[in-house]
């Protein structure tokens, strides 16, 4: 009777596991999208400079891992950062994340009117844009793996 309990509860833990990298992958997903309109942006701005296979291949898999690890950060780590206290502390990891998936999809938006409405992005601005979806790619990264490692470390 105990094996059988056993077999499924394995087995709801998982279909849970499997769900979550399930949706977490569509995240990444749409990461990868706003890659590739920030991709497509940058090189209506610069062709000379960004028109490649290898830099949109670079800003598609960015924003997948971006997406994929900052946006859904394991709870673990709130034990370090003072949550089991009476005044809790800024959660500095899902700080960097929720900035990061804001610069990323600023960005990203705003390369998709861009896109849609023929109307490219001049100067310097276009790079502005281009900066801000690289930090917020690099943040929502640094942030994922630095709660994941917490983890590891607390839990």
């Amino acid at each position: 009777m105990a094996t059988k309990d056993k077999a499924k509860m394995d087995d709801v833990i998982f279909l849970a596991e499997a769900a979550h990298v399930i949706g977490r992958s569509g995240l990444g997903m749409a990461g990868a999208m706003c890659g590739t309109f920030v991709a497509a942006e940058f090189t209506t701005a610069a062709p000379a400079l960004f028109d490649s296979a290898p830099f949109i291949a670079a800003m598609v898999l960015l924003g997948f891992i971006g997406f994929y690890l900052g946006i859904d950060i394991p709870r673990g780590h709130l034990l370090r950062a003072g949550f089991g206290r009476r005044r809790p502390k800024v959660d500095s990891v899902h700080l960097a994340s929720a900035t990061g998936t804001f610069l990323a999809a600023i960005a990203a938006l705003i390369s998709v009117y861009s896109f849609i409405f023929d109307d490219p992005l001049h100067g310097s601005f276009a790079y502005l844009v281009g900066s801000w979806w690289m930090f917020g790619v690099a943040m929502q990264m640094g942030a994922g793996l630095a709660g994941r490692l917490c983890i590891t470390v607390v839990g």
